[in-house]
C-alpha cells in the first residue's frame, strides 16, 4: 500500500492547472489522483476519491472555493482543504479561516513550500504562508479570537447548496438557460431557485442578487 500523500488539485486555469501535476509529481512523497475545473466537481471529485488533501483555488466556476470548502468540511470532514491564491490580504485571509480550510498558500509561493504545506496540513496542522502567518499570532485559524473565527451571514443563510450554485451562476452573469445547462436542471427550476433566492434573501432583482453575492464572497472579484 502507498504512503504517498494523495492530491486532487482544483483550479479552473488548466495551464495553472496541468503545472501544478507537474510539479507535484516531482515529489516522490506526493501523488496527484485527480483534478477538477470547478468547484462542484472539485466537491464530487474529492468525495469520491477521498484524497487525502484538496488543493483548492478560491476563484472558480459554478461553486467558488470557499463554498467548496465548506460543503466538503460537513460532508467529508478528514478530508484537509489548502487554499491556493493569489491574494495577499486579510479580507481573503478571514474567509478562508471561516470556511474551515487547513491552510492557505500564496500562488507566488516555492515549490518546496508548497511540498512544506502539503505535508503540513496533511499531519493534522495548519499551515498559512509566512506573510500571512503574522496576523494570527499564536491563535490557530478559528480558534476563539482569531481574525474571521465566526461564521458570516452567509453561513446563517437558509439557502440550500443548490441555490447557492444558482446564485453565484446569476452573480457571474449566467442566463438562465445557461445555468440550466450547466447544472443538469430544467430553465423552470432554475427561475423556482431563483425565486426562492428572492424570498429568503428579502431582494427583488437580480442586481440586489449580485450585490448580496458580492459582499458574501459567494463570487470571488479579483483585485485590480
Amino acid at each position: 500500500m502507498s504512503d504517498k500523500i494523495t492530491v486532487v488539485i482544483a483550479d479552473d486555469h488548466t495551464i495553472l492547472r496541468r503545472g501544478l501535476v507537474s510539479l507535484l509529481s516531482l515529489n516522490q512523497n506526493i501523488e496527484v489522483i485527480g483534478e477538477a475545473e470547478d468547484g462542484r466537481s472539485a466537491v464530487e471529485m474529492a468525495l469520491r476519491l477521498a484524497p487525502d488533501v484538496v488543493l483548492m483555488d478560491i476563484s472558480m466556476p459554478v461553486l467558488n472555493g470557499l463554498e467548496a470548502t465548506d460543503r466538503l468540511k460537513r460532508d467529508a470532514p478528514g478530508i484537509k482543504i489548502l487554499i491556493l491564491s493569489a491574494h495577499d490580504n486579510d479580507e481573503y485571509v478571514n474567509q478562508v479561516v471561516r470556511s474551515g480550510a487547513n491552510g492557505y498558500v500564496l500562488k507566488s509561493t516555492s515549490p518546496e513550500e508548497l511540498y512544506t504545506a502539503i505535508r503540513t496540513v496533511h499531519s493534522g496542522h495548519a499551515f498559512f504562508s509566512p506573510s500571512l502567518t503574522g496576523r494570527f499570532g499564536d491563535r490557530g485559524p478559528g480558534a476563539p479570537g482569531a481574525p474571521g473565527g465566526g461564521k458570516d451571514s452567509l453561513a446563517g443563510s437558509a439557502l440550500t447548496m443548490r441555490e447557492r450554485e444558482v446564485l453565484q451562476l446569476i452573480a457571474e452573469g449566467e442566463t438562465h438557460q445557461h445555468i440550466a445547462d450547466r447544472l443538469f436542471i430544467s430553465v423552470r427550476t432554475v427561475d423556482t431557485h431563483t425565486h426562492n433566492i428572492m424570498m429568503k434573501l428579502n431582494l427583488h432583482d437580480t442586481a440586489g442578487l449580485v450585490t448580496y453575492a458580492i459582499k458574501n464572497n459567494i463570487v470571488i472579484l479579483p483585485r485590480q
